[in-house]
Protein backbone atom coordinates (compact mmCIF):
# COMPACT_ATOMS: atom_id res chain seq x y z
CA UNK A 1 0.00 0.00 0.00
CA UNK A 2 1.13 3.49 -1.04
CA UNK A 3 1.06 6.28 1.38
CA UNK A 4 2.68 8.13 4.39
CA UNK A 5 3.11 5.73 6.90
CA UNK A 6 1.30 6.67 10.61
CA UNK A 7 3.07 4.86 13.35
CA UNK A 8 0.30 4.59 16.76
CA UNK A 9 2.62 3.85 19.65
CA UNK A 10 -0.44 2.59 22.42
CA UNK A 11 -0.78 -0.13 24.97
CA UNK A 12 -4.98 -0.16 25.18
CA UNK A 13 -6.41 -2.80 22.89
CA UNK A 14 -9.77 -0.85 22.71
CA UNK A 15 -8.00 2.27 21.87
CA UNK A 16 -5.78 1.11 18.90
CA UNK A 17 -8.80 -0.24 17.40
CA UNK A 18 -10.58 2.69 17.41
CA UNK A 19 -7.81 4.45 15.92
CA UNK A 20 -7.33 1.94 13.38
CA UNK A 21 -11.24 2.18 12.90
CA UNK A 22 -11.11 5.55 12.49
CA UNK A 23 -8.00 5.85 9.97
CA UNK A 24 -9.27 3.56 8.42
CA UNK A 25 -12.41 5.64 7.64
CA UNK A 26 -10.29 8.56 6.34
CA UNK A 27 -10.30 8.57 2.02
CA UNK A 28 -6.58 8.87 1.52
CA UNK A 29 -3.94 5.58 0.97
CA UNK A 30 -1.48 5.14 4.13
CA UNK A 31 -0.12 2.79 6.20
CA UNK A 32 -0.41 2.08 9.96
CA UNK A 33 1.77 0.03 12.04
CA UNK A 34 0.88 -0.18 15.91
CA UNK A 35 3.54 -0.90 18.42
CA UNK A 36 2.39 -1.28 22.41
CA UNK A 37 5.18 0.24 24.24
CA UNK A 38 7.68 2.84 24.59
CA UNK A 39 10.68 0.34 23.82
CA UNK A 40 8.62 -0.97 20.93
CA UNK A 41 8.17 1.92 19.14
CA UNK A 42 12.15 3.13 19.85
CA UNK A 43 13.26 0.09 18.43
CA UNK A 44 10.79 0.73 15.18
CA UNK A 45 11.80 3.96 14.79
CA UNK A 46 15.60 2.64 15.40
CA UNK A 47 14.84 0.04 12.56
CA UNK A 48 15.96 -3.02 15.48
CA UNK A 49 15.47 -6.17 15.57
CA UNK A 50 11.67 -7.64 14.21
CA UNK A 51 11.73 -4.01 12.71
CA UNK A 52 15.33 -3.90 10.62
CA UNK A 53 13.35 -4.77 7.03
CA UNK A 54 12.35 -1.16 6.57
CA UNK A 55 10.53 -2.40 3.16
CA UNK A 56 8.17 -3.99 5.54
CA UNK A 57 8.46 -1.71 8.41
CA UNK A 58 9.23 1.91 6.79
CA UNK A 59 9.96 4.83 8.93
CA UNK A 60 6.99 7.00 10.00
CA UNK A 61 5.45 10.27 8.41
CA UNK A 62 4.15 10.59 11.69
CA UNK A 63 3.81 9.26 15.12
CA UNK A 64 0.73 9.38 17.36
CA UNK A 65 2.40 8.79 20.54
CA UNK A 66 0.24 7.88 23.97
CA UNK A 67 1.74 9.21 26.75
CA UNK A 68 0.95 6.36 29.39
CA UNK A 69 3.01 3.22 27.86
CA UNK A 70 5.32 0.64 29.66
CA UNK A 71 8.40 -0.03 29.75
CA UNK A 72 9.24 3.52 28.45
CA UNK A 73 6.57 6.08 28.77
CA UNK A 74 5.59 8.49 25.80
CA UNK A 75 7.51 10.78 27.66
CA UNK A 76 11.22 9.31 27.46
CA UNK A 77 9.79 8.25 23.58
CA UNK A 78 9.63 11.90 22.62
CA UNK A 79 13.10 12.67 24.76
CA UNK A 80 14.81 9.94 22.91
CA UNK A 81 13.18 10.64 19.14
CA UNK A 82 14.31 14.37 19.32
CA UNK A 83 18.11 13.60 20.68
CA UNK A 84 18.21 11.13 17.42
CA UNK A 85 19.35 13.51 14.78
CA UNK A 86 18.40 11.68 11.85
CA UNK A 87 14.47 11.94 13.92
CA UNK A 88 14.89 15.47 15.19
CA UNK A 89 12.00 16.55 12.47
CA UNK A 90 10.05 13.69 12.60
CA UNK A 91 6.01 15.00 13.48
CA UNK A 92 4.69 13.58 16.84
CA UNK A 93 1.36 14.02 17.60
CA UNK A 94 0.46 13.17 21.57
CA UNK A 95 -2.64 11.54 21.54
CA UNK A 96 -3.30 10.77 24.90
CA UNK A 97 -6.50 10.71 27.82
CA UNK A 98 -4.28 13.08 29.65
CA UNK A 99 -5.60 16.39 30.42
CA UNK A 100 -3.10 17.39 33.21
CA UNK A 101 -1.41 20.71 31.94
CA UNK A 102 1.97 19.61 33.03
CA UNK A 103 1.38 16.54 30.51
CA UNK A 104 0.43 19.51 27.96
CA UNK A 105 3.75 21.19 28.84
CA UNK A 106 6.09 18.55 29.17
CA UNK A 107 5.05 16.96 25.90
CA UNK A 108 6.23 20.79 24.44
CA UNK A 109 9.21 21.30 25.74
CA UNK A 110 10.30 17.80 24.51
CA UNK A 111 9.25 18.51 20.88
CA UNK A 112 5.69 16.68 20.64
CA UNK A 113 4.42 18.56 17.43
CA UNK A 114 0.77 18.69 18.83
CA UNK A 115 -1.06 17.32 21.80
CA UNK A 116 -4.50 15.90 21.62
CA UNK A 117 -7.41 14.32 23.93
CA UNK A 118 -8.46 11.08 23.06
CA UNK A 119 -12.39 11.30 22.26
CA UNK A 120 -14.30 9.27 23.93
CA UNK A 121 -16.16 7.22 21.37
CA UNK A 122 -15.91 6.19 17.59
CA UNK A 123 -17.95 9.20 15.69
CA UNK A 124 -15.20 11.48 17.63
CA UNK A 125 -12.47 9.19 16.67
CA UNK A 126 -13.39 8.89 13.10
CA UNK A 127 -13.46 13.10 13.49
CA UNK A 128 -10.41 13.11 15.10
CA UNK A 129 -9.05 10.70 12.16
CA UNK A 130 -9.49 12.53 9.80
CA UNK A 131 -8.78 15.90 11.03
CA UNK A 132 -5.48 14.07 11.83
CA UNK A 133 -5.26 13.10 7.91
CA UNK A 134 -6.33 15.98 6.42
CA UNK A 135 -3.91 18.01 8.55
CA UNK A 136 -0.70 16.58 9.46
CA UNK A 137 -0.59 14.48 6.21
CA UNK A 138 -2.05 16.34 3.26
CA UNK A 139 -2.37 20.37 4.32
CA UNK A 140 1.24 20.66 6.60
CA UNK A 141 4.52 20.43 5.09
CA UNK A 142 6.69 17.66 6.04
CA UNK A 143 10.00 18.87 6.67
CA UNK A 144 12.99 17.40 4.40
CA UNK A 145 14.17 14.38 7.01
CA UNK A 146 17.99 12.45 6.55
CA UNK A 147 17.54 8.81 5.60
CA UNK A 148 16.10 6.48 7.37
CA UNK A 149 18.36 4.85 10.44
CA UNK A 150 18.97 1.38 8.23
CA UNK A 151 20.93 3.11 6.34
CA UNK A 152 23.11 4.97 8.97
CA UNK A 153 24.48 1.15 10.56
CA UNK A 154 28.07 0.61 11.04
CA UNK A 155 28.90 4.69 9.65
CA UNK A 156 29.27 6.19 13.00
CA UNK A 157 26.25 8.15 12.45
CA UNK A 158 24.20 7.34 14.94
CA UNK A 159 23.56 9.72 18.13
Amino acid sequence: MAGPVILVAEDREDDVLLIQKALAAVKMPHQVHVVCDGEEAIAYLDGEGRFANREEYPPPDLLLLDLKLPRKDGFEVLQWIRQQSDLQLLRVVVLTSSDDIRDVNEAYQLGANSFLGKPPDLEDFIQLGEFITEYWLRLDRAPQRLPARAQFRGSGNRA
